[in-house]
C-alpha cells in the first residue's frame, strides 16, 4: 500500500519530561521515547486509535474519513496488521451504511479478535444535526486475524456510543456513553451534557450486551478502564462540559462507585497497566496548544513524563507492550503538512523505553 509507504521519521525526545518523579516517596519509572513516526496518511482524516496484540501478530486499527473530523456516512474503519510492529498492512476495512463509524476499540476475547465502534446515524449525507438516542455499536469479529466478519450490530447496544472494553471472569465490559432515561433534549451541548451517563456494560459472548453499573453518573463520556485480579475496576474517563477528567473505582458487582476528580481534562484517554504502574495517555489542553501527553498514575495524581510530537486535531492513544521494558503506543495528529502545504491528520506510532539508567 502506498499509504504505508512513508519515510520513517525519527523525533528523539529531550530528557525533561523523562526525567523521574517522586510520588509519596516512590521514584516513578523514567521511560524514553526512542522514536516516533508516521506509519499511515492516505490524505483523509485518519483518527481514534487502538493497538493490540493476537495469535503472536500486532493490529493496529483506526477510522478514516474523508470528510474530516465531522459525523460523516462515508467514514471507515481499517485495522493494520504486523509480525513486527514496524511493517504494516491492511487485513480489514468496514463500514457501516447510512452511519458515522468512529472510535474503533480493540478486544480479544474468547479466542476472537474484536473490532468495536460506535456509529452515529447520519442517513445518505453529512448530516447537520445528529441524535445520541439513535447511536448504535457495531463490531468486527476474526478468529485468526486474516478472515473477518463485519459489520454485526452489538445487541443493547441502541442509544449508546461504545467505546473502550475490557474483560474479566470469562465477561466481556465495554463503555457505552448514553443520556440518561435517554432522554429528548435539544442539540445544544449545555443542555445534553449534564444527563450525559458513562455506562458499564457487560456481556456473555462479545455481541449481547446489558447494563451492570455507570462510570459517571453526570457529564458522562470516554472511559479507559481495567479490572484488577480480585475484579475492582480503576478507571479513567473524561468529562463533559469541559470538567476536569475523573478517577473511576468501583467493585463487584459494579452498583457502588467511587469518583474523584483529576487536576485536568483528558481527551481520548488511555489507561494500561505497565511494568507494575498504571500509564495513562491523551489529549492536553492545559499550558498551550493541544498536546498528546502520556502520565504515570500516582496516589490519583498525574504525573507527566512526555509529549508526543502532536497539535491540532490530535489524541486517542492504544498501548502495547513489545516486551519486558518497551512499548509502543500509537496516536493521531495534523501536526504535519503535505507537499503541498496542507495539514494532514495522520497515525503515528512512539515507541517507548524503560530507562535503567545505563
Amino acid at each position: 500500500m502506498q499509504s504505508l509507504k512513508q519515510v520513517t521519521q525519527l523525533l528523539l525526545l529531550g530528557t525533561a519530561l523523562a526525567a523521574s518523579h517522586v510520588a509519596a516517596g516512590v521514584e516513578l519509572p523514567k521511560v524514553r521515547v526512542v522514536s516516533v513516526r508516521r506509519v499511515f496518511d492516505n490524505g483523509e482524516h485518519n483518527a481514534f486509535t487502538d493497538l493490540c496484540r493476537f495469535r503472536d501478530r500486532y493490529y493496529l486499527t483506526f477510522r478514516s474519513c474523508p470528510d474530516g473530523h465531522r459525523v460523516s456516512p462515508r467514514a471507515s474503519i481499517i485495522v493494520l496488521s504486523s509480525s513486527d510492529a514496524r511493517q504494516w498492512h491492511e487485513v480489514h476495512r468496514f463500514h457501516v451504511p447510512q452511519r458515522d463509524t468512529r472510535d474503533p476499540h480493540f478486544l480479544v476475547f474468547h479466542n476472537r479478535l474484536f473490532v468495536y465502534t460506535g456509529t452515529w446515524y447520519c442517513g445518505d449525507t453529512v448530516p447537520r444535526q445528529y441524535d445520541m438516542n439513535e447511536l448504535l455499536g457495531y463490531a468486527a469479529v476474526s478468529d485468526d486475524g486474516k478472515t473477518w466478519q463485519s459489520p454485526i450490530m452489538l445487541e443493547g447496544t441502541y442509544g449508546h456510543y461504545t467505546w473502550r472494553a475490557a474483560t474479566h471472569g470469562g465477561k466481556a465490559y465495554l463503555c457505552g456513553r448514553r443520556k440518561h432515561e435517554f432522554a429528548k433534549v435539544g442539540t445544544r451541548h449545555e443542555e445534553r451534557d449534564r444527563l450525559v451517563e458513562s455506562a458499564m456494560l457487560e456481556s456473555d459472548d462479545g455481541l449481547i450486551w446489558r447494563k451492570v453499573g455507570l462510570f459517571q453518573e453526570r457529564y458522562g463520556d470516554e472511559t479507559a478502564f481495567l479490572f484488577e485480579d480480585d475484579g475492582s475496576v480503576l478507571a479513567v474517563a473524561r468529562s463533559g462540559g469541559g470538567h476536569n477528567a475523573q478517577i473511576c473505582r468501583s467493585r463487584p458487582p459494579y452498583h457502588q462507585w467511587e469518583r474523584k476528580n483529576l487536576d485536568r481534562y483528558i481527551g481520548g484517554p488511555l489507561l494500561k497497566k505497565w511494568n507494575g504502574g498504571y500509564l495513562v495517555g491523551g489529549r492536553k489542553t492545559t499550558g498551550g496548544p493541544a498536546v498528546t501527553s502520556l502520565y504515570w498514575l500516582s496516589d490519583d495524581r498525574l504525573h507527566e513524563f512526555a509529549q508526543l510530537p502532536s497539535g491540532g486535531d490530535n489524541s486517542y492513544p492504544g498501548f502495547v507492550e513489545l516486551g519486558p521494558r518497551r512499548a509502543l503506543v500509537s496516536y493521531y495528529s495534523s501536526h504535519e503538512r503535505d507537499a503541498d502545504g496542507k495539514t494532514i491528520t495522520a497515525i503515528y506510532l512512539a515507541e517507548l523505553a524503560l530507562d535503567d539508567g545505563s
